[in-house]
């Protein structure tokens, strides 16, 4: 299965790829105009440590301990991908405590998100790795 991987030798913590996967959550056509004076609440994160930057997102486990702690069955695993059903979330954020790569967090809608590949609104490769100006962030399978 195709997942995102990230080079942070090739990251340059510009951010952009928080702003695609926020822009992504809209249904506007014009990035400038849908997040202008919004706080953005994106699925990937970037993180900066010692001078390397490095984008977090899901990293759709194999056998994902979200999954395994929601406590609704509100996160599920369809062909690979891990989804979350806002309707069935309860938010006990027993899935952000259980991610070991903090990759889930609290969304604006009071359910709990994270990156879905946007398989809901792209359809094909994720939004951030379509903006990544340097090209850090992949979408592809490895052994």
């Amino acid at each position: 299965m195709k997942r995102v991987y990230v080079n942070e030798k090739w990251c340059l913590g510009c951010r952009l790829c928080e702003y695609y996967c926020a822009f992504a959550g809209t249904n506007e056509t014009d990035m400038a105009r849908a997040l202008k004076g919004c706080k953005i609440n994106p699925k990937i994160n970037i993180e900066e440590k010692d001078g390397v930057s490095f984008a977090v997102s899901c990293r759709h486990c194999l056998e994902p301990l979200c999954v395994k702690g929601c406590i609704t069955g509100a996160m599920t695993v369809d062909g690979g991908v891990i989804t979350i059903n806002g309707e069935r979330c309860v938010s006990c954020y027993t899935c952000i405590l259980s991610c070991p790569y903090g990759a889930v967090s609290p969304s604006d809608g009071g359910a709990v998100q994270k990156c879905e590949l946007c398989v809901k609104t792209a359809g094909g490769v994720p939004v951030c790795v379509k903006g990544c100006p340097n090209g850090a962030i992949v979408f592809e399978e490895r052994g």
